[in-house]
């Protein structure tokens, strides 16, 4: 087996490929609850989540991130699960490291990140709150370190402080840290900090990686991508969602379907009527390749993602992974092919 570089190493040999999007990916399969979206996948169906995992590997991922977003404390007290708690982030942990390894015998593995986000109770105002979600993210770290991680991400930001209190605990322990940012439709973070100016001070505070996940597509998040690559020094991340924002509706929360002839019971697109307003697979490798191009080397698709944006991301970079091999060949299609 190929000797495995460590995440610096591969940015800086190129950048890294990190599929995320397994909440909704699991919710499609009919594994998870939408509305809930708790990863209990990892308990009940642990084969579907390890086929998951092996379906963004065959596509083209640097990385198997265990899938904890939203298994932390708070989550799993809101549904009256918290008793499972470390026993869903273990379990999650375990597949993500079983399928790393689970290589060719001249394959480098796969990194394993663990995984932090947004816990949606964060308050800027309230002390004990803020305690509350650092001891969230400090026993999530430690069962991450338990059962051997890379690297941690901290996702889905959209308090600059919350992001602040992840990168902390991360750094408490001495791990390498992706920290991305998930600014709603006001195009900054809801205490106040600027999108720059809160990557800025991650990287101030060590972060390795900085950047932007989540809630918007390519359209509305390239251009900050552009920004924040011009005034960091670290490395650069941008996972967008693969849905057709806009300016006028920056994020999945705000868009409409307005030929939509049977609307959600919810009365949203969000998060179960988002399907006519996908981006195609071309969208998603002009978006890769304008990113890496601006020298964005850590790349990916979140909610909403599967594994065709995967390898359309991968062959944006340069790569030819083993999915690669099913690319379209329309030459040989009975209505367009020149054969």
């Amino acid at each position: 087996m190929a000797n495995k570089r460590d995440l610096l190493e591969r940015l800086n040999d190129g950048g890294v490929l990190c599929a995320q999007g397994y909440l909704f990916e699991m919710e499609r399969r009919g594994y998870l609850t939408a509305g809930e979206f708790v990863p209990e996948v990892a308990i009940e169906h642990p084969e579907c989540l390890k086929r998951l995992h092996k379906d963004f590997q065959h596509a083209g991922s640097d990385v198997m991130e265990a899938f904890t977003y939203n298994a932390h404390r708070e989550k799993l007290k809101t549904i009256g699960k918290e008793d499972m708690l470390e026993e869903l982030n273990r379990a999650a942990l375990r597949i993500a490291v079983q399928v790393a390894g689970e290589v060719g015998p001249d394959e480098e593995p796969n990194l394993v990140a663990g995984n932090i986000s947004n816990s949606n109770i964060w308050n800027p105002a309230d002390k004990a709150i803020r305690d509350e979600v650092r001891k969230m993210f400090e026993e999530m770290i430690q069962w991450g370190m338990d059962e051997g991680v890379d690297f941690f991400i901290g996702e889905t930001f959209y308090y600059a402080e919350e992001a602040f209190c992840a990168l902390d605990v991360i750094k408490e322990v001495g791990m390498p840290a992706v920290v991305t940012m998930a600014p709603m439709e006001e195009n900054m973070l809801r205490d106040g900090w600027s999108i720059i100016d809160t990557c800025r001070e991650l990287e101030q505070r060590g972060a390795e990686v900085v950047g932007m996940n989540c809630f918007r597509g390519p359209q509305t998040m390239l251009p900050y991508l552009r920004e924040i690559r011009e005034n960091v020094s670290c490395h650069v991340a941008g996972l967008p969602v693969p849905y057709r924002t806009t300016v006028e509706q920056p994020t999945f929360f705000n868009l409409e379907d307005r030929e939509c002839t049977c609307p959600s019971p919810h009365g949203r697109t969000f998060p179960t009527a988002l399907d006519p307003l996908m981006c195609n697979r071309y969208e998603i490798r002009k978006f890769a390749e304008e990113a890496y191009q601006l020298g964005v080397k850590y790349l990916g698709v979140c909610c909403g993602a599967f594994p065709a944006h995967i390898r359309e991301v991968a062959e944006a970079m340069g790569r030819t992974p083993a999915a690669s091999r099913y690319s379209e060949n329309m030459a040989k299609h009975f209505l367009y092919g020149s054969e």
